[in-house]
């Protein structure tokens, strides 16, 4: 039996006989403390066109904070708070962030305002160097965060590496990254130099290896799947379900550039079987008033899966047992 599977068997055999004294271990492990999870959005309590942020606390008080974009307005962000590690699935301007907000709920939640330029550095490089946070990437994109942290005067060996098949401990949180399929190119508008000028006039970016999805495993037990932007990959029934045993999984549905509302519904109820999903990366004004808007992708995939659905309001903080279950918030 895998190690997915062996992992959820004992909980729930644990579970069932009602061993939930200091001797019983990995069932006490389950219940000790909760995982908070933070969206990031462009527009308070909705979710809006390009909202991408979250925030994973740790009980241990470990703050993550994943694919940062355009939605957080700096480092000065008051809902931003401290933050100990920074990922980023890939490089486009989306998710690393080619520009940001300069406060939330400036302009439409289908067309925000993104007044403030954060090129070339981004706004992933700005949030970690005045929080100094440990930037934890796949494929070749380390070397690209270490560069840009030195010439912004801060510790390029703030920026480090985990590849698919390894994991990196950082402030009690277990990383791994896992495949994703989708492209991961540097737009030139982040280089400097005669390498930036030749890239753009040829049309094409510079190449930074693979993109990644993640796998955390919090001190509580729980394991979360962030699958980046990505398509359907074999790898989330081998790698993601089966060998990690994902239980909590933020998936992307926006159609086009990533999976749609069917497909991830594919990945959810078919291949990762987790025990609750936060939609993500929807590419369009997906609630009004805190409610999601009938006839949008993101009520589509609500309606074809068969694990709760929790929508990622900005703002509004969630909070997960080590089962995978939502405990607080869970709207």
């Amino acid at each position: 039996m895998n190690n997915g599977l062996v992992r959820r068997a004992l909980v729930g055999i644990a579970a069932s006989a009602g061993l939930f004294v200091a001797g019983a271990g990995l069932a006490q492990a389950q219940d000790d403390g909760q995982v908070k999870v933070t969206p990031l959005g462009s527009h308070d309590g909705e979710f809006c066109v390009v909202d991408r942020a979250m925030v994973f606390e740790d009980p241990n008080g470990t703050r993550i904070l994943y694919d940062a974009g355009r939605t957080v307005a700096g480092a000065d962000d008051p809902r931003l708070g401290d933050i100990d590690v920074v990922l980023v699935s890939h490089m486009h301007g989306d998710h690393v962030g080619d520009r940001r907000i300069e406060a939330v709920n400036r302009g439409a939640c289908g067309s925000p305002e993104f007044p403030v330029v954060t090129l070339p550095q981004s706004n992933t490089v700005d949030i970690a160097v005045a929080k100094q946070a440990t930037i934890v990437t796949g494929s070749e994109m380390p070397a690209f965060f270490a560069a840009k942290l030195e010439a912004a005067g801060a510790d390029k060996s703030k920026s480090q590496l985990v590849r698919f098949g390894a994991s990196k401990d950082v402030g009690g949180v277990k990383i791994t990254t896992v495949p994703a399929v989708h492209s991961n190119g540097v737009s030139p508008s982040f280089l400097t130099g005669p390498l930036a000028e030749y890239l753009k006039a040829a049309g094409v970016s510079a190449s930074v290896g693979p993109p990644t999805g993640y796998v955390l495993t919090f001190s509580n037990g729980l394991v979360v799947y962030l699958s980046g932007d990505t398509g359907i990959t074999a790898e989330q029934k081998m790698v993601v379900a089966d060998h990690y045993g994902a239980e909590l999984v933020v998936m992307n549905i926006g159609d086009t550039f990533t999976t749609g509302p069917t497909e991830a519904a594919y990945v959810i109820n078919d291949l990762i079987k987790p025990r609750a999903v936060i939609p993500s990366h929807a590419n369009e004004p997906a609630t009004e008033g805190g409610k999601v808007k009938e006839g949008t992708r993101t009520a589509a995939f609500r309606d074809a899966v068969n694990v709760p659905v929790h929508i990622p309001l900005s703002g509004r903080t969630m909070a997960f047992n080590g089962n995978g279950k939502c405990v607080d918030i869970c709207d």
